[in-house]
């Protein structure tokens, strides 16, 4: 499956890989469907000698192909027609055809690897198949994703603005730019945004996960700088509330080790305190990050430490 995707050739279902077809339906069993993916189609007669030669041979290249090639066979006799519009003058003639249009051929009973051969010339000629709008929304996410992740925001803003353009509805890319205002420090406008996510969409991982960064931004909103409470944390290491916040701001920071370590300092020193607040402020913090993020990993080795030390 993975090689048929690379090859941009969607693969077909065994039973419409070889068909027998005629005039009246050409157009749908052969330049339509070669729109997808490539058509070779097999002029013959059943009073043609080379043609009973042939036929065995192109049906198993074309078996084999997996699917990135379909077969329609035209009896001549029978479709006089479309075998003098395609200009077919000797058989058996072979016709490829790829986005509804001859793309080349070949006539005379050739051997089995030379059918073969120009199987793989027309699969390399073939622009890919187009994908469908999912799988191109899915695709877009995952680069918009990648984007964030390196810190390129203006990238990853405009990808979430191109799905809108084409669905104005995405769940994903809506959250996607609302976690762009989180990460400028837009507050306003991050919230702003989230309220256009759907009912269904608040229970996506990636809303509940921005839904929880943006709480504790706002908690980070009165609290002094990380100097300021790192000086009064060193005066007074006995008070757990300043080193919780000294944790908050820590995290608003984006210095994600600092905010667990500080939190897990609290747990090993009294572990009920403010009723448990520092552990469930540290989870809290997991599930902001996502539990892949090298913060999230290292904090929770630390916590099990402590909790089970």
């Amino acid at each position: 499956m993975a090689s048929d995707l690379i090859n941009g050739v969607a693969p077909a279902q065994s039973a419409d890989l070889i068909k027998d077809s005629d005039t009246a339906n050409f157009a749908a069993d052969v330049l339509e469907a070669s729109q997808t993916v490539p058509v070779l189609v097999d002029f013959w007669a059943p009073w043609c000698g080379p043609c009973k030669q042939l036929g065995p041979m192109i049906e198993r290249a074309v078996t084999q192909a997996g699917g990135k090639v379909k077969l329609v066979k035209i009896d001549i006799d029978q479709n006089q027609a479309i075998a003098g519009q395609m200009g077919i003058q000797s058989i058996p003639a072979v016709i490829a055809f790829v986005g509804g249009r001859p793309l080349d051929g070949f006539m005379g009973a050739i051997p089995e690897t030379e059918i073969s051969a120009f199987i793989d010339k027309v699969l390399k000629a073939a622009p890919p198949a187009p994908q469908d709008p999912a799988t191109q929304i899915a695709a877009a996410l995952e680069q918009a994703q990648a984007a964030m992740d390196a810190g390129d925001f203006a990238s990853a803003s405009q990808i979430y603005s191109q799905i809108l353009q084409f669905d104005q509805t995405n769940d994903e890319a809506i959250i996607g730019i609302a976690a762009i205002h989180l990460k400028l420090g837009d507050m306003e406008n991050a919230a702003h945004t989230l309220l256009s996510v759907s009912e269904e969409g608040q229970a996506l991982e990636s809303y509940l996960k921005l839904n929880t960064a943006m709480g504790l931004a706002q908690e980070a909103e009165g609290l002094e700088d990380t100097s300021a409470l790192e000086a009064k944390v060193a005066a007074d290491p006995n008070d757990h509330q300043l080193r919780f916040d000294l944790a908050i701001a820590y995290n608003a920071a984006g210095e994600k080790l600092k905010a667990a370590e500080s939190l897990v300092t609290i747990i090993k020193n009294d572990r009920e305190w403010g009723e448990d607040g520092a552990r469930t402020k540290l989870l809290e913090l997991f599930e902001a990050w996502g539990p892949m993020d090298p913060a999230s990993i290292k904090g929770r080795r630390l916590l099990s430490a402590v909790l089970f030390s």
